[in-house]
């Protein structure tokens, strides 16, 4: 790594050619540009108690993102928690807020509890040595989120409990998927010396965060 910004920069350049498509996907990858932007604000602002290692981290954190692009780009399989928004991209009665949690859903309950793990491997420290700027990436995500859910929830007259849109976004918490995707770094930097039990844990996570991403791409129909 030669500096942290121009790595995190990096990444969002090589985002920024990804989200060409007007799609479901397109739709994720600009909710992502703007989260790996703020990171990379908090970063040149020494927002973070370790700056090299948290740069580290989300870069890491990003690449597992555009991998799983690239190999469905190429004809190769992606992940199982991405294949729900990947082959639903272009699903017409599907809402770009669907879309968007479905991409923070795969991202965070699959690729960020790798992340975390590719990080302690790399770095020679354990996963409580992140805990702290694991937990300012969170709250950039949360920022995001809140932020998202505000400009692409349709009007106060959708929102009643018994619409379709309300149920299926509002059954999704980040809170609770950011918890989840700790208490799995930790358990797989448990089994690391463990390859059969751990590869294991890996699969499982994703069919399971595939399973939720599914769910969340229910079609409601679209709203103007």
């Amino acid at each position: 790594m030669r500096t942290t910004d121009e790595d995190v920069a990096s990444v969002v350049g090589r985002m920024r050619r990804v989200g060409g498509r007007r799609d479901g996907l397109g739709v994720f990858n600009a909710v992502y540009v703007e989260v790996t932007r703020a990171v990379g604000r908090q970063l040149a602002a020494n927002g973070f108690e370790d700056a090299e290692t948290a740069a580290r981290l989300a870069v890491r954190f990003a690449n597992r993102y555009l991998k799983a692009v690239e190999d469905d780009a190429k004809g190769r399989q992606a992940p199982a928690s991405w294949r729900p928004l990947l082959r639903m991209r272009a699903h017409r009665d599907i809402h770009p807020l669907q879309f968007a949690l479905a991409g923070v859903n795969a991202h965070v309950g699959h690729d960020l509890p790798l992340a975390v793990v590719d990080t302690c491997r790399a770095t020679g420290c354990e996963p409580p040595a992140l805990a702290a700027d694991f937990d300012r990436v969170g709250e950039i995500l949360t920022a995001v989120e809140e932020r998202v859910r505000e400009e692409l929830m349709p009007g106060p007259d959708l929102l009643e409990l018994a619409d379709p849109l309300t149920h299926v976004v509002g059954s999704w918490s980040l809170d609770r998927a950011r918890d989840a995707a700790w208490a799995a770094a930790r358990l797989l930097w448990a089994l690391r010396g463990r390859p059969d039990a751990y590869e294991e844990c890996v699969r499982r996570l994703d069919a399971g965060v595939g399973l939720i991403g599914r769910c969340l791409l229910t079609p409601v129909g679209r709203r103007s």
